[in-house]
């Protein structure tokens, strides 16, 4: 596994790239009434920061550089008034006003109309939770610059895409407060009321129609897919989205950086037209292209029979260029061993690894960290100052993109990032229903993860030091006289 950073990420961007990142926070920051006003004070969102680190973003606002002067964004200038009166390098080709940021060509999933509405709909302060709601255990650059890798470094594109993602996360699926929070336990006692989704939810995953395990070559966390295990119309469909982003959010669990994205691997054995559903493939196509951008490594579709050749110009057609890239067709173990060590493809796949899905039912009283709501709201209150610390930490970043000051912004920065992710952890078992790999011990506490767990070598008995050999038994002798014979 190769422990180098990828380019376009934290630690290893170029200047032009840490500028865009630069302009993105402070749109994200423009949006959710983060970044200070005109006259240098600071909004109400971050009232509450950690003293000494609201002291020394005060001071800084105090004597601003003239061109990081900054309009607020929902100005209702025009585009040329825009232009004349921000000098700032931040702003963009729209004069920092995004109400009028208009839907793109390639926009295919209306994530701009989104955007507005979400703008229109939602407040500053409740746009600013949904984004940290966002973050788990990721580095807050990481995860925006995700988006901006997506759109290629548009940086108004990037901000669409990330508001209306955070739109869907919140609105549409429920990813925090429903799916991630109930999880199996909730489904099992859904189920039990009767809530077919639930049952359907279930169904699935104890077949093991798709499962987590293992890394690939890169060290990206591995799905297979057993196709040949799906039939049309056997799950309601709310059933086969339910499922499909949780098994995606379980994975993020498994993302251990460097690594940040993931292999999936499309078993096609005894693939027939009863498993082809069109349905479930365009969800799991807009989830990764609009939802979760850039978290496909590679995708291998394995042992495709020949009818599959005529379904795969379809879908190839719903396919992003650059998702469609990423998509190998392997024929056998040989060509699977290009991305995976042969010793971790299982033996279903023709690999050497003697593993099996099993599926573990929800243990009783394994959530029951979940009723502490108190510790939760504890540690809650806790990562909130830390967003407020990284907040102003990046508007300093912001301000001062050069000279010490700039160095000494990063390593805070820096310092936060690692404090919001041991943090994420601490807070896991409180918001998040335990999942089967957290029962397996995949997941282990503190976010450590373990596929392959090193056996520990039974040892054989210690070998008994040989007896010592008896003394010889000195032979008795015994004297014999005349009389004593008969």
């Amino acid at each position: 596994m190769s422990a180098q950073m990828p380019p376009g990420r934290p630690g290893n961007l170029t200047p032009e790239q840490e500028e865009k990142l630069r302009q993105l926070w402070q749109m994200i920051f423009q949006v959710t009434a983060v970044w200070p006003s005109e006259n240098g004070s600071e909004s109400q969102s971050t009232a509450a920061t950690e003293p000494e680190v609201a002291e020394s973003v005060k001071s800084s606002d105090k004597t601003p550089k003239k061109n990081h002067k900054v309009r607020s964004m929902f100005s209702r200038k025009s585009k040329k008034d825009g232009d004349s009166e921000s000098t700032t390098p931040t702003s963009t080709s729209g004069g920092g006003n995004v109400s009028q940021i208009k839907q793109s060509e390639d926009d295919k999933y209306g994530q701009t109309k989104h955007f507005h509405e979400t703008l229109a709909n939602q407040s500053p302060e409740s746009i600013r939770d949904t984004i940290w709601h966002m973050l788990k255990h990721d580095h807050p650059d990481a995860l925006v610059l995700r988006f901006l890798r997506a759109r290629k470094w548009d940086v108004e594109k990037a901000l669409v895409m990330l508001i209306s993602t955070m739109n869907w996360r919140a609105r549409d699926m429920h990813v925090d407060d429903d799916i991630m929070l109930k999880g199996e336990g909730g489904a099992v006692a859904a189920a039990e009321a009767g809530d077919q989704v639930s049952k359907d939810f279930l169904a699935q995953m104890k077949m093991g129609k798709s499962f987590l395990h293992g890394v690939d070559k890169s060290g990206r966390p591995i799905c297979v897919v057993r196709v040949r295990l799906h039939r049309q119309g056997e799950q309601v469909e709310e059933s086969l989205e339910r499922y499909t982003v949780y098994l995606i959010e379980t994975c993020r669990m498994l993302l251990q950086p460097p690594v940040d994205t993931a292999t999936i691997v499309f078993d096609m054995t005894g693939f027939s037209m009863a498993n082809m559903d069109y349905t479930p493939v365009k969800f799991m196509i807009k989830c990764f292209e609009a939802n979760y951008p850039e978290s496909l490594g590679a995708v291998l579709v394995h042992k495709s029979p020949w009818i599959f050749q005529g379904i795969w110009k379809v879908i190839k057609g719903w396919l992003d260029p650059v998702v469609a890239g990423k998509v190998n067709f392997t024929n056998n173990v040989k060509d699977v061993e290009e991305f995976i060590a042969a010793q971790h493809i299982p033996k279903e796949l023709d690999g050497q690894e003697d593993w099996e899905y099993t599926y573990v039912d929800p243990v009783p009283g394994e959530n029951d960290r979940m009723k502490d709501t108190e510790t939760r709201d504890r540690i809650l209150a806790e990562r909130q100052k830390q967003y407020e610390a990284f907040e102003q930490a990046t508007i300093r970043w912001i301000q001062n993109p050069e000279g010490e000051t700039a160095k000494e912004v990063r390593q805070e920065r820096e310092k936060v990032a690692a404090q919001l992710r041991e943090g994420y952890w601490r807070l896991d078992p409180y918001v998040r229903a335990r999942s089967l790999y957290d029962r397996t011990g995949v997941i282990k506490e503190g976010g450590k993860i373990e596929f392959y767990p090193v056996k520990e070598e039974v040892k054989a008995p210690a070998t008994p030091a040989p007896a010592p050999a008896p003394a010889p038994v000195q032979a008795q002798t015994f004297e014999t006289s005349a009389d004593d014979v008969d």
